[in-house]
């Protein structure tokens, strides 16, 4: 860039904005980061940084950092999320063809603890004004849906139609139903060898809507449902994760571990509290406890060369979504200096990515046997996705629950289950479908 990176962040009166961030998804090319009616939606672009392969975490991270260095922030508000503000998402796999990216808006708006703010970025001449924001602000809110502004991503294999009652059409993605669960059986096989300890299996399935893809309403779908979770949207990709990779404010890192999951469907005609079935069935069960507690040291290893301190819930607790339970653990860090300065939240993705949340242990193994049965280019499923500022802050979850909005009519969905030994192929399956649900529901979508 030639010319200089400058923002401008001012207050924004949130006395006629009481519904939170969720009122202003009104684009379909709305980047979005949102949980509980607070965090960042963007709008516009000015910069876009891309790269593929296994450096490309650190490539982003380098790119970010020079780019904020000599700019003009002026901030009045000073908070997360305040200032300069990039929004990303990250493929899945190394090896993976999908490009991986971080984008600049023009405008932000954010929302946190009750305080409403807005920032400008730009890197053109002339003066930022609140005037001047506040009036790009109702120009991007003005111009309403921009249906078909997503970007094209390779089809795939689809194979079978499955049954719909909504108009909208379900195909298989990569693999046909039978085909997935003899991948598990194969995974499982694996397991009883020794050769690893877990896998995650993912699969997918495309949506065709002949009236055509309401982003924003499936976003908007998304946060008012699903208000524990993150719901995000970037370049298409658009979903809603209980899983929080890594969230850094100042020098203290957080993240949310999930691993262990329960249809809440499977609670019906069981005879008292729902959440008690759930204790029972998720906390009580060998197998379920033993996932969880291997996602518990894959990220706690890989995070403590970066920390002074941790902690971590000594036992697990219950997350209660509307279409599963969880077994999940928050985990806290205060970061160490390393080389003289605290690890950006990209440098902490470089070392956390993947999890065996959504790869399994050995993550080297586990990668190898993955690319081998899955026949999927997971694109930017699992993978990370979410803000940050100049300042090192910044929100990265992993892109669980979600789809790749792949045309207008089109939509990819991806779904995934941890497998260890005990693990059978027709439960695993139909965990998938519960996991598909909060897309489907947002899609209009039964199944």
């Amino acid at each position: 860039m030639t010319s200089t990176f400058r923002t401008l962040t001012v207050p924004l009166d949130g006395t006629a904005s009481a519904g939170g961030l969720p009122q202003f998804l009104v684009r379909d090319d709305v980047l979005c980061w949102t949980r509980r009616e607070a965090g960042l939606v963007g709008f516009g672009e000015i910069a876009r940084f891309t790269a593929t392969g296994p450096e490309r975490f650190l490539e982003a991270d380098i790119w970010w950092r020079h780019l904020v260095l000599e700019a003009d922030i002026t901030d009045s508000v000073e908070l997360p999320g305040t200032g300069p503000v990039a929004f990303g998402s990250f493929a899945f796999s190394k090896k993976s063809t999908h490009v991986s990216r971080l984008i600049v808006p023009e405008i932000v708006v954010g929302v946190r603890d009750g305080r409403y703010w807005l920032t400008q970025l730009t890197v053109d001449d002339g003066e930022l004004t609140e005037a001047g924001a506040l009036a790009a602000l109702a120009g991007w809110l003005s111009g309403g849906s921009t249906a078909g502004d997503v970007p094209a991503e390779p089809a795939g294999a689809v194979v079978r139609p499955l049954p719909s009652a909504d108009g909208a059409t379900l195909h298989t993605g990569s693999l046909s139903e039978e085909d997935w669960m003899a991948a598990v059986a194969a995974g499982v096989a694996e397991i009883r060898t020794g050769a690893l300890e877990k896998l995650v299996l993912a699969r997918d399935i495309v949506a065709t809507v002949p009236s055509g893809v309401n982003a924003a309403q499936v976003l908007r779908e998304l946060a008012v449902r699903y208000r524990e979770c993150w719901t995000y949207g970037v370049d298409g990709l658009v979903g809603a994760t209980p899983e929080m990779l890594i969230q850094v404010e100042g020098r203290t890192a957080q993240a949310r571990v999930l691993a262990g999951t329960l249809d809440r469907r499977d609670a019906h005609g069981e005879s008292g509290i729902p959440m008690d079935y759930a204790e029972r069935v998720l906390a009580g069960s060998e197998k379920q406890r033993h996932e969880h507690e291997i996602a518990i040291q894959s990220l706690t290893s890989q995070l403590a060369p970066f920390s002074e301190a941790m902690n971590a819930h000594d036992e697990p607790f219950i997350l209660e979504l509307p279409n599963v339970w969880h077994l999940a653990s928050d985990v806290k860090a205060e970061l160490a200096e390393v080389e003289g300065h605290v690890p950006t939240c990209l440098a902490l993705i470089n070392a956390l990515h993947p999890t065996a949340a959504v790869c399994g242990t050995p993550t080297l193994v586990a990668g190898a046997l993955i690319r081998k049965l899955e026949h999927l280019d997971r694109g930017p499923y699992a993978g990370p996705v979410g803000w940050l500022d100049a300042a090192g802050n910044g929100e990265w979850g992993i892109a669980l629950r979600g789809a790749v909005i792949e045309d207008p009519h089109t939509v990819r969905l991806y779904a995934g289950c941890g497998i260890v030994d005990g693990s059978q192929p027709e439960a695993e399956l139909a965990e998938t479908w519960a996991k598909f649900r909060p897309m489907l529901e947002s899609l209009g979508i039964s199944n």
